[in-house]
């Protein structure tokens, strides 16, 4: 078994949930590294973005990211933009087992335009607006997402599917 396995993916893909679920199924540690971003910065990733602005904070991900991944038994998930900046894909093939939780377009459009948690680059966008953000973003963002060492489709998950590709 892996002592580290990380799940990455699209905003909305499922990553947060399908991480806790996992977790508790190898009896694992689950870190989500937006919930330790804020608690290490005593603020929220929305404020952090106001405030200091992506690059700043991207930069800030990745040395949360490296610390993590020094740890055992744990089960990550990543913010949707974690893999594609300052070598975190690289960082991730190296240090873990990857999953990329694959979801069609029109499944992640579906899952932000009703999403309850602010997401800060879909924030005050119309529907219209999210899906040219996904079909966008899900292009740049896939080339480092396809270098997982497992994807999984993300519609109708199955956790034991999951569970023994990792035995």
């Amino acid at each position: 078994m892996y002592s580290r396995i990380v799940l990455l993916g699209f905003p909305g893909s499922g990553k947060t949930t399908i991480a806790k679920k996992l977790a508790n199924r190898l009896q694992y540690q689950c870190i989500d590294l937006d919930l330790q971003f804020e608690k290490t910065y005593q603020m929220s990733i929305p404020d952090f973005f106001k405030k200091y602005g992506e690059e700043v904070f991207r930069k800030s991900e990745h040395l949360i990211l490296k610390e993590i991944l020094h740890k055992d038994h744990i089960v990550i998930s990543t913010g949707g933009g974690t893999p594609c900046f300052h070598g975190n894909m690289e960082l991730i093939l190296e240090n873990s087992y990857s999953v990329y939780l694959k979801m069609s377009p029109v499944s992640l459009h579906h899952r932000l335009v009703n999403s309850k948690r602010i997401r800060p680059l879909v924030q005050n966008k119309t529907p219209e607006e999210i899906k040219q953000f996904i079909d966008t973003m899900l292009l740049v963002r896939e080339q480092y997402y396809l270098q997982a060492d497992f994807v999984i489709k993300g519609e109708n998950f199955d956790i034991e599917q999951l569970y023994q590709c990792l035995k």
